[in-house]
Formats: C-alpha cells, structure tokens, sequence
C-alpha cells in the first residue's frame, strides 16, 4: 500500500509541437486541451490539488496553471524542446521531493476523472511500483516479415476477432513510475529486467489529439460518448 503524499501528479505540457504548434492553448469545446486535464484533476475524488504540478516552460501555461491554484514545475527551455533523453524530458525526476509520479498526458479529451481515479487507486493498493494504461485490441497483428504476432486461434479457419487472444496498445495517457529510476534514463521500469503493469481503460477515452483534423473530430463527439 502507497502513501498517495508520495505522489506527484504532473501534467507536462508545451506549446511547440511540431505537428500541431500551440496546441495546447488550441480552442477545443469552449476551453483548451490544457485548461481541460487542469479542471478535471481539481476535481478528483481522491488526488490533493496540492500535489498537482503543471510542468511547463511558457509563460501563457504557466499563467492558466497559476490561476487555477495549481503548483507550477518551471520546465527549462531544454526539456521543452527535447524529445529522446529522459533525463531532460522529466528533469523534475531529482528535484520533487516525493517517491512516485502519475503522469497524465493533457491531448486526451475523452479521458474522464472517474478512469483517472480508478488508475491511481489501483496504483496505490499494488505492491507493483509501475503502472501504464493501454486500450486492449482484438485483433490479428504480423510483423513486417509476415509472421504473426499473436497466435491463430486453434481450430479457427477465418480470422474471427471475437476469439482471438487479445494484444495491448499503447495508450499514452495515464503513466505511474518510480522518480528515482529515472536517473538511469529508464520510466515505469527497467525494461531489461521487469514487465510493465497493465491497466486496460476504454479506447475511445485514449483519443489522441496530434494533427489539426483531430480536433474537428473530437469536437463533434465531445459530450456525446
């Protein structure tokens, strides 16, 4: 059982993204991809506002985080521009003075509180140390030499998804690890070494916003699934 005092929820955002620049500050539904994730952890049941950080390097992030009451993580103009060392990228990894961080990506619209919750409750009552979520997919999968990733189904002729073994995608979401092992460049585990522990959510709450013609899309079925 963890202490959710050693806890760091932090929202990392920055505004120049090469596919969408300024997206974060995008109008989406009446608000912003970022004012949204920020309005919606305030309201959680069970993660302190206290312990929400909003790591960012702008000035106009810094501003919204501000006047929500939200603690602010200065992120240096090299982290915000860096895209491959984890050290960079996470570079509060050293400098928080708590054990654990719940990263919650601010492009995902659909993401509610409820799931957000239940991923942080479950992070707390494992005795595992990391926790990642991923949209489960029933689907058939090969590599690009043509051998399949999953296995056929015995005594199936046809490809029949309703019986097929499940694989796991990514959701890029919802990420629990350990600060201390990001120092040897590594988040939620080792992969040498440990497996990642899964947390299946809905797929379409991992609807991710990285090209402009999402935000139309999401737009129109936001509030209606």
């Amino acid at each position: 059982m963890k202490d959710i005092k050693d806890v760091a929820f932090i929202v990392q955002a920055r505004l120049n993204s090469q596919r969408v620049p300024q997206k974060m500050l995008e109008p989406f539904a009446g608000t912003t991809l970022f004012d949204l994730v920020l309005d919606k952890l305030i309201t959680s049941s069970i993660i302190p506002k206290k312990q929400i950080i909003a790591s960012v390097y702008e000035e106009e992030l810094k501003n919204i985080a501000s006047k929500k009451g939200i603690h602010i993580y200065s992120r240096s103009q090299e982290s915000a521009n860096e895209d491959k060392d984890l050290k960079t990228i996470y570079e509060w990894h050293d400098k928080l003075d708590y054990k654990y961080v719940v990263l919650i990506s601010g492009c995902i619209p659909f993401l509610t509180i409820k799931t957000i919750d239940d991923f942080v409750s479950k992070f707390l009552t494992q005795d595992e140390e990391n926790l990642f979520a991923v949209i489960e997919k029933k689907q058939y999968y090969w590599d690009a030499s043509g051998n399949m990733i999953n296995s056929w189904p015995a005594g199936e002729t046809i490809m029949n998804t309703k019986v097929i073994n499940p694989t796991y995608e990514a959701a890029h979401c919802l990420y629990a690890s350990k600060l201390n092992i990001i120092k040897n460049n590594h988040f939620m585990v080792d992969y040498s070494k440990e497996n990642l522990i899964l947390y299946t959510i809905e797929e379409h709450q991992a609807f991710d916003i990285d090209y402009k013609w999402q935000f139309k899309i999401a737009e129109l079925l936001y509030g209606k699934i």
